[in-house]
């Protein structure tokens, strides 16, 4: 059995290349200035992740040889069966209830949870429980905590993030697969998330799996394609049938709610940890996207009045030429609106014909200026220099710079 999904190595690939084409450009766009957004984004993580850490250890048991023997052995065991040279760093937590167990990173170390209710549910099928240990044992062996900060532009994307999220469920649901020595067990850990530490036991799985068929319809495809976890229905079906070497066959998802999903971006499942990313995303993304959008604009700007003042100054320069004084704009043909709508005003200073190009942008002191100014040398040759008030720098022509 393949313990990768096969669908998760092509989307990891697609969210790589999305990913680093934004990375790239925002490194283009800012220069040495998404360094600073980047250490930003590093000590949010460091605080929110910490948090996280923090209370695990503070309020989780540590599973040594020592504490939980039991339990040791079998993460051990997992790891071996499935490759994982390094241990986790593991604890027993009581979540009030809830039955699942999770893995995260932090700073280099990884970490595995099990929460106490599904461990005490599941006392009586040890086998079972290591599904859960070896599904997030998966999680750590394919890096996918490792890679989360490099695809986190990518995995906000209509579709294409949460379709990867799904597909690291499924491939670490192999990992908790390999990870029983009888495959039926697997489907017993399932059955416990399904309907409980006790019920469990009495669960009919056969109809559980036939629930699958409901997934088809428009809202569950839905909900499905803009969420991070498959149904599990739909996991238990494909657990089952992996366990029986055949192939997955899954319900066809509805195609409209495809279509309605691409516009929705991926919000996550994750509880507070991801609305914390996406809060955190949306802030970067408003401190590097809101002045890159407004540099762009200057840009746009300041090339249309640059145009407006250099035609205006050739105008001023032919009659210089010709008259030997100095136009006002009228008699050098250059209308004080200039006909752009980036240029408010155009102005020539009587005494030294100099051109100010009053334009679009709003500054404190007023509007953004262009100034042309013309020297005249021995030779009677008209030259122009070119300076700027209440622009940006970046948005400046060279010639202003």
């Amino acid at each position: 059995m393949d313990l990768v999904y096969k669908n998760e190595k092509t989307l990891f690939v697609l969210m790589l290349v999305l990913s680093l084409l934004v990375w790239a450009g925002l490194v283009l766009g800012l220069g040495w200035a998404v360094l600073s957004y980047a250490l930003m984004f590093f000590l949010f993580y460091c605080f929110a992740q910490s948090a996280l850490i923090s209370y695990i250890k503070g309020t989780g048991v540590r599973i040594t040889a020592e504490q939980f023997p039991d339990l040791d052995r079998q993460i051990l065991a997992c790891c071996a069966k499935l490759g994982l040279e390094r241990e986790p760093e593991a604890y027993l937590l009581q979540m009030g209830g809830s039955l699942n167990a999770f893995a995260t990173r932090f700073l280099g170390r990884d970490f595995l949870v099990l929460y106490t209710d599904v461990v005490d549910g599941l006392h009586d099928n040890p086998d079972a429980l290591n599904f859960y240990i070896g599904h997030e044992i998966g999680h750590i062996k394919r890096k996918h905590l490792s890679w989360a900060t490099v695809l986190l532009p990518a995995s906000m994307l209509p579709l294409v993030g949460a379709a990867y999220s799904r597909a690291r469920e499924y491939t670490c649901d192999r990992h908790g697969l390999a990870a029983c020595e009888q495959a039926i067990n697997a489907e017993f850990g399932m059955a416990a998330l399904a309907a409980g530490g006790r019920r469990w036991r009495t669960m009919n799985k056969s109809a559980y799996i036939e629930q699958s068929r409901e997934t088809e319809g428009f809202w569950m495809s839905f909900h499905e394609l803009v969420g991070d976890y498959p149904w599990l229905v739909k996991r238990m079906a494909a657990v089952r049938a992996l366990a029986a070497g055949q192939e997955v066959q899954q319900p066809r998802r509805h195609w409209l709610a495809a279509l309605m999903a691409l516009f929705v971006p991926r919000m996550g499942a994750g509880g507070a940890g991801g609305v914390v990313v996406l809060a955190v995303m949306a802030g970067i993304l408003a401190a590097v996207g809101i002045p890159a959008y407004q540099a762009y604009q200057q840009k746009a700007v300041v090339a249309s009045a640059y145009a407006a003042g250099q035609g205006a100054s050739a105008k001023v320069e032919a009659y210089l030429v010709e008259h030997g004084s100095i136009p006002t704009l009228a008699q050098a043909g250059v209308q004080a609106s200039a006909g752009a709508p980036a240029v408010r005003e155009l102005e020539i200073d009587p005494k030294n014909a100099t051109l100010r190009v009053l334009t679009s942008i709003e500054t404190k002191e007023g509007a953004g200026v262009l100034v042309f100014e013309p020297s005249m040398d021995e030779e009677k040759n008209i030259s122009w220099a070119y300076s700027a008030e209440g622009i940006m720098p970046d948005a400046l022509p060279e010639d202003c710079r």
